[in-house]
């Protein structure tokens, strides 16, 4: 039986998954398996089911609580959600400011998890070697033919909360990872702080809440399914999943939105994509465009920065990975 205090450590153990689960690359089902939570966190939303249905509307509230382990769940997502809160300022204001070294700390962190899924792969046939180019070109195929600009519609948001909430359940890939390849990544990020901050209240709530709707319902609909797929092509699975982030690598490249990097580093530039976003006239989004353009060749690359945060992703990940399994092996022996 749970005490305040145990919850309370619960609570802590989600902020760290949703501190995990803001940065792109990092996975916040890894961190719960580090923290020795995972199973419990993927068994009790398993739970979910339709028997927690049936006690829910026949009104035996205490029987559904105790039926969906309520009270852990409760205390990890409130962990997860005042983590999320608190740093999804900070990340808006990381790839505003800083869009470059941002990029590259993304990008170390996916590479480092890409080679550790794979690292935990053995047997290896000729075949596996096909499953990883396929993933790589679903990958490559999907980032370059989703738009940097995806729809704001509300049931575009509704099912990237759906996909995003899947990859809770998955090795080695965040939730964030996914909104990325969405193009709603930094969207989301700035509708949180915007409604922490009081800015657009309603429509920034109303977007959060279809957002969180769409992952109660995509965690419920795909995790059974998730499992029996893991449970059945576990291997195959995994390659295919390896190669699909290798080839996202493409999206995440540190100087590929130049836009962003020039309004970075030219104050008058990001006061008119300021004015372009507010208006959405073709006049002032070929101002806009027009500015890039002519400032693109004056931007500075910071290479030697971007190779720094590169390599800090890069190590974040190797720590975390490390940190598992020696607390695999601890367990193990």
């Amino acid at each position: 039986m749970r005490k305040f205090k145990d919850y309370l450590l619960v609570s802590v153990k989600g902020a760290c998954m949703g501190a995990a689960d803001v940065i792109p690359g990092v996975s916040g089902g890894t961190i719960a398996f580090i923290m020795g939570i995972y199973d419990e966190f993927v068994g009790s939303i398993a739970r979910v089911d339709s028997e927690a249905v049936k006690l829910l509307l026949k009104g035996r509230l205490r029987d559904f609580w105790k039926h969906i382990n309520g009270s852990f769940l409760l205390a990890i997502v409130a962990g997860i959600g005042v983590s999320v809160v608190s740093l999804a300022g900070l990340m808006q204001m990381l790839l505003s400011d800083f869009p470059i070294q941002t990029w590259a700390f993304f990008f170390g962190l996916i590479v480092a998890s890409s080679i550790f899924i794979l690292r935990g792969i053995s047997g290896w046939k000729w075949s596996d070697g096909l499953f990883l180019v396929l993933g790589c070109v679903l990958g490559i195929v999907v980032c370059t033919l989703s738009p940097t600009k995806t729809p704001d519609a509300l049931w575009f948001i509704f099912l990237s909360g759906a996909i995003a909430i899947c990859a809770m359940i998955l090795p080695g890939i965040s939730g964030s990872f996914i909104l990325l390849i969405l193009g709603k990544y930094q969207y989301i990020m700035g509708c949180i702080s915007g409604l922490v901050a009081g800015e657009d209240f309603a429509a920034n709530l109303l977007i959060i809440a279809v957002f969180l709707v769409g992952a109660v319902v995509g965690i419920i609909s795909f995790s059974k399914f998730l499992h029996w797929l893991l449970a059945r092509w576990h291997k195959e699975t995994l390659i295919v999943l390896a190669g699909f982030i290798i080839g996202s690598l493409v999206k995440v490249w540190p100087w590929s939105n130049m836009e962003a990097i020039v309004c970075s580093q030219f104050p008058e530039v990001a006061l008119l994509a300021e004015a372009a976003e507010a208006s959405g006239t073709e006049t002032a989004l070929a101002a806009l465009d027009a500015a890039v353009v002519a400032n693109a060749p004056m931007t500075d690359p910071h290479i030697p920065g971007a190779v720094i945060f590169a390599l800090i992703g890069f190590g974040l990940v190797t720590g975390i990975e490390i940190a598992g399994k020696m607390i695999t092996e601890k367990n193990q022996a």
